[in-house]
């Protein structure tokens, strides 16, 4: 039924991938599919933050970025499992929908955090995909 599963993630949250995580494979291993895994390096928004960084420090962003998100695909996928690791850089919400676009993803599965009395809607990356991705949206919410 899926034969391309999109999971995003953040690096620096295993809130936004422990439960997602065994969703997507469950999806994938159901029907066959591959799993891309992406996490997204945010722009500074205005170019007058950017001009407070060095030249390289987006170009060894993204480097370090992509060898700590091969180590995540190495430590927490299983062997057997048909992934590919995808670094993007932007709004995260466009780049995730931009992504299922490109890869012509039959679903997109991303966690998100149990709701609080004061916050009951999605995180606005996650809602901002639910709203406007072509793709089907798995949101899986954590303890």
């Amino acid at each position: 039924m899926f034969k391309t599963v999109l999971l995003p993630i953040d690096l620096s949250s295993d809130q936004s991938w422990s439960r997602a995580l065994p969703a997507a494979l469950m999806l994938c291993e159901a029907g066959g599919g591959v799993l891309h895994v992406t996490t997204v390096v945010p722009d500074f928004g205005l170019s007058v933050v950017g001009s407070y960084f060095d030249a390289s420090f987006e170009e060894n962003a993204l480097h370090d970025v992509g060898e700590a998100l091969t180590a995540w695909v190495k430590d927490n996928v299983p062997d057997g499992v048909e992934v590919h690791p995808h670094v993007l850089h932007g709004r995260v919400y466009d780049q995730i929908i931009e992504a299922a676009n490109r890869l012509n993803a039959d679903a997109i599965v991303m966690g998100s955090h149990a709701p609080e009395l004061s916050d009951y809607l999605l995180g606005p990356n996650a809602a901002r995909v639910v709203r406007h991705a072509r793709q089907s949206v798995f949101v899986v919410r954590g303890d």
